[in-house]
This record gives structure tokens, sequence and C-alpha cells, in this order.
């Protein structure tokens, strides 16, 4: 078995217990901190594929902006030490089953598709072409699709945080 193949398998078993811990985690903050486990393994899959780039977006994005933001939203909001509510068994079971039916519905499309390796015919694809090509206003340029989406994130945590700033009850 190669190197990558161990790393694979090992990274994949320890993506998929940080990630069931993540989701049956009834401590906030703790769910999140699994999150970010789940994506350091994925930047590392992408280290280990030799895509330097995404490893790099992976690691600046996700890792440090999205969990660190919804650290903060846990942190600002005072729900620190909150337990979330315990599942009730039907809809632990309801959830097990549309998640196994979707799983089985990709699985199903991943292995019906036949990929073919593509030819590396047109021009060298660099972290230069990219970065032009994401900050571009003409053909093939991400420029307003990345303000939407930043429009898009801002208005969803001013919301969430909304959402969440609830008054205490006065104890009695």
């Amino acid at each position: 078995m190669s190197a990558f193949a161990i790393t694979f398998y090992m990274g994949s078993a320890l993506m998929l217990i940080f990630a069931i811990m993540s989701v049956t985690s009834r401590k906030l903050l703790r769910a999140a901190i699994y999150l970010l486990f789940v994506l350091i393994g994925v930047a590392v899959f992408y280290l280990v594929s030799d895509y330097m780039f995404l490893a790099a977006v992976q690691i600046v994005v996700y890792m440090g902006g999205i969990v660190v933001l919804i650290i903060f939203s846990i942190l600002l909001t005072s729900h620190l030490g909150e337990k979330l509510q315990v599942v009730k068994p039907v809809t632990f079971v309801i959830a097990a089953l549309v998640s196994l039916i979707g799983a089985g519905i990709a699985l199903s499309v991943i292995s019906a598709h036949t990929f073919n390796p593509v030819a590396a015919d047109g021009p060298e694809t660099t972290v230069a072409v990219i970065g032009t090509q994401l900050l571009s206003y003409g053909k093939y340029g991400y420029v307003l699709p990345f303000e939407v989406i930043s429009i898009l994130l801002l208005a969803a945590m001013v919301a969430a945080i909304a959402i969440a700033k609830r008054e205490k009850k006065p104890e009695s």
C-alpha cells in the first residue's frame, strides 16, 4: 500500500470520527472545534494531492474565516456553556434514513459515471492565472460572485447574532 493510500485512509477515518463528534456533541463550542479538525483533514488531503492553492484556500477561507466566525458568534452571544437539546429518537432515525438515502443516491450517480482523464493541452494553470481570473471583471472573472457572497455572509452573520442574542430570563 502506498504512502498516499495510508494517509488517505487514516485521514478519512479521523475526519469521519471528528465529523460524527461534531454533529453529536451537545456543547456548541466543542462542535465548532471538531468541525475545525475536519477542515484541517480536508486541507491535508489537498496538500498530499499536491493542490497547494486549494489547500491554502481551505486554510484561509474555511479554517481561518468560517470557523473563527462561528466561534466568535458563539462567544459573542454568550452561549458558551449552553448545552444543545437532546435529539428525539424519531428525529434521529429519520435523519439517519435521509442521510443513507442521500449517500446511496450520490454513490449510485458516481458509480454510473465514467471518469475520463483530461489532457493538459491548454495553458498551464498557475496561481497567477487563478488570481487574475478571481480579480477580473471581464470574461471568466469572479469579482461579482465574490462580492455577492460576501454580502450574503455578512447578512447571515448579522441575522444569526440578532436571532441568538435573546434576552435572559430573570431568575426567581
